[in-house]
């Protein structure tokens, strides 16, 4: 059995705040981040990340189920960037609560919330000045679900009614996953089959891009839909899952 989930907010926005699950029993070292898709707007929420949280947890694995501002409810750019930034650097306080290892940090992100855990890795190399530049806590690993990694394409493309343009204007190399390989840790494109909401070439363009510029990355692919990726009795889902264990350590 988990233990409930215990929430932590890191602002005063009711959107600002994270949950953390406590496995009755850790067999990894580390924390896995749980980012939430939707395509970055209001109406989907945490919620969806919950059972991924409380499934990682069951198989020994802090996790910690974040929630951010999205389009609809004061998100967009920045907004929606310094809380995932926020968010995850809230990481300190659970830390100090419940001894968690903060030297390994798998961020896991569906859809939009790839493109966000994605981000949130490359902030060890921003500049103090940049947005979630300053003191982050480092991501060391990221499994994507059918992640938005191309967001140039997305937004020529249109996806979900103009989602990308909706959030970051016509400035989209800013957060762009495309626009900032290689990072300094592995990411993990894991991408549905038979997905018609994110195209496979997102997942593909990016690992391309990033074997290309000789860093660290890999597309796998899995069977399903683009919401078999979060539903914990499917195969997808526990292919996730064990990219997760893979990279972090025994305890």
């Amino acid at each position: 059995m988990t233990q409930a989930p215990q929430r932590y907010a890191y602002g005063p926005d009711p959107s600002q705040w994270a949950e953390l699950y406590l496995p009755a029993q850790r067999s990894r070292q580390g924390v896995a981040v749980v980012i939430h898709g939707g395509f970055w707007r209001a109406r989907y929420t945490a919620e969806l990340g919950a059972p991924l949280a409380r499934d990682l947890a069951a198989h020994g694995v802090p996790a910690w189920n974040l929630e951010y501002r999205r389009l609809g409810n004061g998100g967009g750019w920045p907004e929606t960037f310094d809380d995932v930034a926020h968010g995850i650097d809230a990481l300190r306080a659970a830390a100090a609560d419940h001894e968690l290892d903060l030297g390994h940090v798998v961020a896991l992100g569906h859809s939009a919330g790839g493109q966000l855990a994605v981000w949130a890795a490359g902030r060890a190399g921003l500049p103090a000045a940049a947005e979630g530049g300053t003191d982050p806590v480092a991501v060391t690993g990221v499994v994507s679900q059918s992640g938005l990694l191309n967001l140039a394409e997305a937004q020529r493309l249109g996806l979900s009614n103009h989602a990308v343009t909706a959030l970051l204007g016509a400035d989209v190399a800013r957060a762009d996953p495309l626009a900032a390989v290689p990072l300094a840790v592995p990411v993990y494109a894991v991408h549905a089959r038979d997905d018609d909401d994110v195209p496979a070439a997102q997942s593909r363009s990016y690992v391309d891009a990033v074997a290309a510029a000789g860093g660290t990355a890999a597309y796998v692919e899995v069977p399903g839909d683009h919401y078999a990726l979060i539903d914990v009795t499917t195969e997808a889902w526990a292919v996730c899952r064990e990219l997760v264990l893979a990279n972090l350590p025994r305890a």
